[in-house]
């Protein structure tokens, strides 16, 4: 099969959406597909500061196709970017499925473009995309919910994203497919060497109060060691909030990420909203000890004192006393890895769940976007483009 994949904002530094792109490319490729990314990535220097930016990488045995999104770098003019999508994924088949990440822009210019080739378009909700776009402006919350009502398949990483989606935009349950997030269980693996003593905290990801970085600091016991991992639009307001102890890494390859669990002893993510956390299910691979929230998107794959320690998003006392307990007790952290570990290699390693994303492109063969929808065009106030980067 023919596959283009259309990815939103492609950041290489951070993002685990990104890493979910590259990994779902080079499974579809391993099944046999003829593969084709279209991504937008942001090549200003602001955009590059706070995300790493920059054109996305090659994929062995995939055509990648960057572009610019000069649209959102142009004051979040997201229908530029949106046009621009659509003329390269017509103009570099032909193919036979059209493959989304994120509702939108490229949700919808997915759509379009599908529709212009009279072919089938899947769209995966994720993230912010899911939890936020909709709520921002009436322009944005139509086209959210002419995306999930008009597109051939929509896959979404676990029931309690679908249900928040479900009912933020008034949606069917039964328009989505659940698909989890996946980790590459080869390349995460436990490290060689013995956990040190006190333990040292992990924090990787994007260094943004949206995951909890700043209550985590505001958490941490003056004497605690603590790595963070990454770079993000709350890095200087982190830094400024660090104590001594705390060491930031900085921006990471993704070939240098399992070392950097390696680094970690307890994996930390307070985190107040997730699609479905690639970080959790790295970190779990990498066989560490886990303390989250009980955010939608953790609570699918993370259960209190049985494969990780979860607080609720926001509590930053009891996130401290969650620390506490988990540095303090060497027999609790022992249990949570086994447990953990043992469940992300059954349930979330990548050919299963690319399997999954296979059979809905086998399933939908043959259809198309209905007729009965237009693209929204009128521009309004709207947090995300005075902010674009938010989105």
């Amino acid at each position: 099969m023919r596959v283009c994949f259309v990815s939103r904002r492609y950041f290489p530094a951070v993002s685990g959406m990104s890493v979910y792109a590259a990994n779902l490319l080079r499974e579809l490729v391993a099944l046999g597909h003829e593969v084709t990314m279209v991504s937008q990535y942001r090549g200003d220097e602001a955009g590059t500061r706070v995300y790493g930016g920059g054109p996305p990488p090659l994929v062995p045995g995939a055509r990648v196709i960057g572009r610019e999104a000069l649209g959102e770098q142009a004051g979040g003019n997201f229908e530029r970017d949106l046009d621009d999508l659509v003329a390269q994924v017509v103009g570099s088949g032909p193919y036979d499925v059209v493959h989304a990440q994120y509702g939108y822009p490229t949700g919808l210019a997915g759509m379009e473009a599908a529709r212009r080739l009279a072919i089938p378009c899947v769209v995966s909700i994720q993230g912010g995309d899911g939890h936020w776009v909709g709520s921002c402006c009436a322009t944005h919350l139509q086209a959210m919910r002419t995306v999930c009502e008009e597109a051939n398949a929509l896959l979404i990483g676990c029931a309690s994203f679908r249900d928040e989606v479900v009912e933020r935009l008034g949606v069917a349950p039964g328009r989505f497919t659940l698909v989890p997030g996946a980790v590459d269980v080869e390349r995460f693996r436990p490290a060689d060497t013995a956990p040190r003593t006190p333990p040292t905290l992990l924090y990787h990801g994007r260094v943004d109060r949206r995951k909890g970085i700043l209550d985590l600091l505001d958490a941490l016991p003056e004497d605690q060691e603590l790595l963070v991992s990454g770079i993000g639009p709350d890095l200087e307001p982190a830094r400024a909030a660090a104590g001594p102890n705390v060491r930031f890494l900085g921006q990471v390859d993704y070939d240098d990420v399992p070392a950097v669990y390696g680094q970690g002893d307890v994996f930390v993510s307070p985190t107040y909203a997730e699609g479905f956390s690639n970080t959790v299910l790295e970190a779990m691979a990498a066989g560490l000890p886990i303390v989250s929230t009980t955010a939608v998107g953790v609570v699918d794959c993370l259960r209190d004192d049985d494969n990780g320690l979860l607080v609720e998003p926001g509590d930053v006392a009891g996130l401290r006393a969650a620390l506490a307990r988990m540095t303090r007790d060497a027999r609790l952290r022992d249990r949570l890895r086994a447990t953990a570990l043992a469940e992300v290699r059954a349930t979330y390693a990548w050919p299963r769940v690319a399997a999954l994303i296979d059979a809905e492109y086998t399933r939908v063969a043959g259809s198309t976007p209905g007729p009965h929808w237009s693209v929204p065009r009128e521009v309004l106030p709207c947090r995300f483009r005075e902010a674009p980067h938010l989105l």
